[in-house]
């Protein structure tokens, strides 16, 4: 069954109003009167509804749905401006994954520069992009996107975080295996996690140093060196099958 979000609160009769969401539930699907679908609304509940009216774009509201698929914890995943489209591939993949938000920053050593202009249509597609994996993965929530114009503003929102894990490239060629397995053994529920990637050429230890002054910690991510829009989805793969497929 299809699944959209909708902006707002739930009533017992909700008109669509969203151009892109109509064009997809009446062109390309061809809703009619009668079919249903599942709406989540800003609470992030899913509602069971029915098309009572297909030319004004109108549903009712049949029942709440129990399905909740977000994470016990909130993780959000911070990289490093990477080339090409890898903002783009993690934005669907850490949405499909579970992140609760996709953070990215200008590192001292990515290669790509973007003006502020260039952020604000970046971080639209991108929002997009994860409404659609949103969609298809039947979240409950659509992941936030947020593109860091200055290092010096993403090192002003790390207070907000639990923990703050480093994903260092070093950390795994030494051999260290241990303290990823120590943190997500000791999570609980509700907090809020932050990962932290370097771009294509890694992070420089500047600032891996500004990152542990935050209250940072170093952690490698296996045997194996990543690249940098495939270490995400280690990370958040990990964090499920220590909360959700252990239990």
């Amino acid at each position: 069954m299809q699944q959209y979000f909708v902006k707002g609160e739930a009533m017992s009769l909700v008109t669509i109003e969203d151009k892109d969401t109509i064009k997809h539930m009446f062109q390309v699907m061809r809703l009619a009167k009668g079919d249903q679908v599942v709406l989540v609304f800003d609470d992030g509940v899913k509602h069971l509804a029915r098309v009572v009216n297909e030319a004004e774009y109108r549903f009712e509201l049949l029942e709440d749905l129990p399905d909740q698929v977000e994470l016990p914890v909130n993780v959000t995943i911070a990289c490093g401006f990477p080339k090409g489209d890898k903002l783009e591939f993690l934005a669907q993949k850490t949405t499909e994954l579970g992140a609760h938000q996709l953070w990215a920053f200008p590192a001292a050593w990515s290669v790509v520069k973007w003006d502020s202009k260039k952020l604000v249509k970046k971080v639209e597609k991108l929002q997009k992009i994860a409404l659609g994996a949103a969609e298809q993965s039947k979240r409950n929530r659509v992941p936030r996107v947020t593109l860091f114009a200055h290092q010096t503003d993403f090192l002003a929102a790390l207070d907000s975080f639990d923990r703050i894990l480093i994903a260092y490239e070093e950390s795994a060629k030494e051999g260290e295996r241990s303290a990823l397995v120590e943190v997500l053994s000791s999570l609980s529920n509700g907090e809020k996690i932050l990962f932290i990637f370097g771009p294509e050429g890694g992070l420089s230890p500047d600032e891996v140093a500004q990152f542990e002054r935050k209250g940072g910690r170093k952690v490698g991510l296996g045997p194996r060196i990543m690249r940098a829009e495939t270490a995400p989805l280690y990370a958040l793969s990990a964090v499920s099958f220590a909360l959700e497929m252990q239990q």
